[in-house]
């Protein structure tokens, strides 16, 4: 049975001392005695006294909670950006409510809602790979809910958002298979409805052409669901289909690894044959065999720069100036493994 916690009524009860007393002797007031605070603080500290933080809200119109949704915690990318964000809150005097949409449509809906009936004070989002309809994020926005879209946004939204330079990275990584000798460069594609993705490909696109390589068409294969199954099948079917190719850029890590098994199973030897170079440098990937060359992303600083605009646009909505929606673009790098080097 869950036990009543101590009130400031309960502190000032036993020291004989008013609840307003209570209250400015545990914010610090100047007017109160040293000694009236110490004992203060030190009875608070036995009763493990917390502040009613249902009572803050109501007073100060704020929940003092933030919001993020994410599509998985699997890849360490999105862990990190939790963390990012997390940092910035704690300074802020947040808490963070996380949830996790597991890359479902309706499960992100249902968690838009959740997080609007929690009355947080900001949400910051990154869409599934399925996300097609938008109603869910344009209500919550036209409710006067701050929102920050990361990694995985949509254009079509009027709200702020930060980003990795999605198409300097696969611009990267293409020219760097390009300097490894490579000619026929396949690039496994994602969903076509994230930005994210498009990005990618027109950077794959816009490197060839600086190479003075021609655009094949059928180089680009799509793996919009960017899983190990998914990328394993898609491979076989493109090496039994005799298919020319030397270089793989592949639109995440989990599609480049599936393919890399998939060439392993085939007889196909990485990079002697195929060379491959991947996006999101998670974790794994350099615990491979060969190690996965791979465009990294800092997830921290994609969190700390989301919850940053975030606390500015809650910030100025307070004190009633009109905040205009602002993006922002975090670089990234390129991790040069086996996998690619000939």
């Amino acid at each position: 049975m869950r036990k009543a916690q101590y009130t400031m009524q309960d502190i000032a009860n036993q020291l004989g001392i008013s609840k307003s007393t209570v209250s400015r002797a545990l914010k610090n007031h100047p007017d109160i005695s040293q000694e009236t605070k110490d004992a203060v603080n030190k009875l608070a500290e036995e009763m493990d006294y917390q502040p009613n933080s249902l009572a803050l809200s109501l007073r100060h119109k704020k929940s003092f909670v933030i919001g993020i949704i994410v599509p998985e915690i699997v890849h360490d990318f999105f862990a990190n950006v939790i963390s990012g964000v997390q940092s910035v809150a704690y300074e802020e005097g947040y808490n963070v409510m996380i949830c996790i949409s597991n890359e479902s449509p309706e499960q992100e809906e249902v968690d838009v809602k959740a997080m609007y009936s929690s009355r947080v004070d900001g949400l910051l989002i990154s869409l599934t790979k399925e996300t097609k309809k938008l109603k869910h994020i344009e209500s919550i926005v036209n409710k006067g809910v701050p929102l920050v879209m990361f990694d995985r946004v949509s254009e079509n939204i009027n709200v702020s958002k930060v980003i990795t330079d999605d198409f300097q990275g696969a611009f990267m990584a293409t020219d760097h298979l390009v300097k490894q000798g490579c000619k026929k460069i396949v690039h496994l594609s994602g969903p076509d409805n994230l930005s994210i993705s498009s990005l990618r490909l027109n950077g794959y696109k816009d490197a060839l052409s600086k190479n003075n390589i021609p655009v094949d068409d059928n180089l680009i294969i799509p793996c919009p669901e960017g899983t190990l199954s998914e990328a394993t099948k898609t491979m076989k079917s493109i090496i039994n289909s005799n298919l020319e190719f030397d270089g793989i850029f592949a639109n995440n890590d989990v599609t480049a690894i599936g393919a890399m098994n998939a060439l392993k199973e085939l007889g196909k030897k990485v990079p002697e044959d195929i060379s491959i170079v991947g996006f999101g440098d998670w974790r794994l990937s350099q615990l491979l065999d060969p190690p996965l060359s791979s465009i990294e992303q800092s997830g921290i600083n994609i969190g700390v720069e989301s919850a940053k605009l975030l606390f500015k646009q809650i910030k100025e909505e307070e004190n009633d100036k009109e905040f205009t929606p602002i993006t922002k673009v975090v670089q990234n790098n390129l991790i040069e493994r086996k996998s690619s080097i000939k």
